[in-house]
């Protein structure tokens, strides 16, 4: 499993948790809410009729005296009230009133006077001098039929408990109140978890993203290829830079052992030679051997030369991940630069440049100066495999999204076994006529610049004898 897709689940599943625990509390706290808030009104609607109904109870009206009469024309009345979206057409309140012994004296409904309520929570404790207060269901099998029964004492003048007034209402009728507020708490719970979900998702995409970039750049220098830091934020840039520079001193450390190890290898050869040289000319000798050795030893030295200012800039092309600053490149002006370097070593041999522009070429961006090199190695390279005289073909041309620079000849072309190896460092074949092999660098050079600029370089056999070289760089 990735670890993008671990911290998502791990951050929901906390975040899910929390908020359906949160959610349910909420939900369920609704309810009881609601009746504290009812039984708070109860309990002063109760106090406050108790008073009123005092001296009625007292006289012994209190079934026909004037409270009596006021409370019936209570469920006759139309509040017309609209309640937070609901509307309230009529009274909800059940009153009823007993005496000092619990017998019921008055009901609002009419259908229980005479009955004893003393055993009844409400009444029996109220008579006790407690706080009387019940929930009954009125159908047992019905739940949402419980009432909330709150009582108050009736006092004489004397202040001597002379009865009980009880206020029921309906738990149901404010079972509307209750649902809305949990539908409310329930919908903003699923906002609250789509919008927790959303940012889990965005937090452990951006998490698995720079990781990624990372892992993927660890991944490119592992295979040695170009690599470029790429662009994170916080501590993961921190942990990037961490590794460039890693990279880089791991790479520098080998890449000294390496070209020390293949320098030293490919300077035996020129070295041998001139030390056997210089041995010779050490001994006594005609002008013309004289002659031949020493400049057997200046060629050898050309070599080393020649393989160490290679090797320099090929070192310095190795060394560089990005091009810095590239520009557009005119293709006309660099072959016409190429032309210039070359002249002298063509006409050395009598051999020529032939030019082939395509029309409406768009100028590759990159670096002039490192193209005008790789595409004069390769003219150098043809003209040493060339037969004299010959014509050398340089073109330009547009091959798929991309563009050609080809370097053609008509010389032997490559021998089979080293199809795939002329780009490796050092690899060189013999010249025509006897020629002294090149320092094996040229090629090596061409590849890396090709590379560099996100193209690619290739030597193939050409229809027809001869070899075909070419640059693809990006359009």
């Amino acid at each position: 499993m990735r670890i993008g897709l671990r911290i998502f689940l791990g951050y929901f599943a906390i975040v899910a948790l929390a908020g359906l625990l949160v959610t349910k509390v909420f939900v369920a706290q609704v309810k009881p809410g609601v009746r504290q808030a009812m039984e708070d009104t109860l309990v002063d609607s109760a106090n406050v009729l108790a008073e009123l109904a005092a001296d009625d109870l007292a006289a012994g009206h209190i079934n026909d005296g004037r409270f009596a009469q006021h409370v019936r024309a209570l469920h006759g009345r139309d509040p017309g009230a609209a309640i937070w979206g609901f509307s309230k057409r009529a009274a909800t309140y059940r009153i009823y009133v007993t005496d000092a012994h619990g017998i019921v004296v008055f009901d609002s409904t009419g259908r229980d006077v005479g009955r004893d309520y003393s055993k009844w929570n409400d009444v029996l404790r109220t008579l006790r001098g407690q706080y009387g207060a019940r929930s009954t269901a009125e159908n047992p099998n019905d739940p949402t039929s419980t009432v909330m029964h709150v009582a108050a004492p009736v006092r004489d003048a004397s202040g001597r408990l002379i009865g009980v007034l009880t206020v029921a209402k309906p738990n149901r009728v404010l079972q509307p109140f209750i649902e809305r507020s949990q539908g409310i708490i329930t919908r903003w719970g699923a906002v609250l978890l789509g919008v927790a979900l959303l940012t889990g998702l965005a937090a452990a995409w951006w998490l698995s993203r720079q990781l990624g970039l990372l892992r993927r750049y660890a991944q490119a220098v592992t295979a040695g290829e170009r690599a470029t830091l790429p662009t994170t934020a916080g501590e993961f840039a921190e942990l990037g830079r961490a590794l460039e520079t890693m990279r880089t001193r791991l790479e520098g450390k080998q890449y000294v052992e390496q070209y020390v190890h293949s320098l030293t290898h490919e300077m035996k050869s020129p070295l041998a030679a001139i030390r056997a040289s210089a041995e010779l000319l050490e001994r006594p000798l005609s002008e013309a051997d004289r002659a031949e050795f020493a400049s057997g030893i200046r060629a050898q030295s050309d070599r080393m030369a020649q393989m160490i200012d290679k090797l320099l800039a090929l070192a310095a092309v190795e060394h560089r991940q990005r091009l810095e600053a590239p520009q557009p490149v005119d293709i006309a002006t660099l072959i016409d630069a190429v032309q210039a370097d070359c002249r002298e070593r063509l006409r050395a041999k009598g051999q020529t440049i032939d030019v082939a522009l395509a029309p409406d070429l768009p100028a590759p961006v990159g670096d002039a100066f490192l193209l005008r090199q790789a595409l004069a190695n390769l003219v150098e390279n043809a003209s040493d495999f060339a037969p004299e005289g010959s014509a050398i073909e340089l073109t330009a041309s547009r091959e798929g999204d991309g563009i050609a620079l080809q370097v053609l000849d008509r010389g032997a072309g490559i021998p089979d076994y080293a199809t795939g190896r002329v780009f490796e460092r050092f690899y060189s074949l013999p010249r025509p006529g006897g020629a002294s092999r090149s320092s094996g660098l040229g090629l090596s050079f061409v590849a890396e610049v090709a590379d560099l600029h996100g193209g690619s370089a290739s030597l193939r056999n050409r229809d027809g004898g001869g070899a075909d070289a070419r640059i693809i760089l990006p359009a």
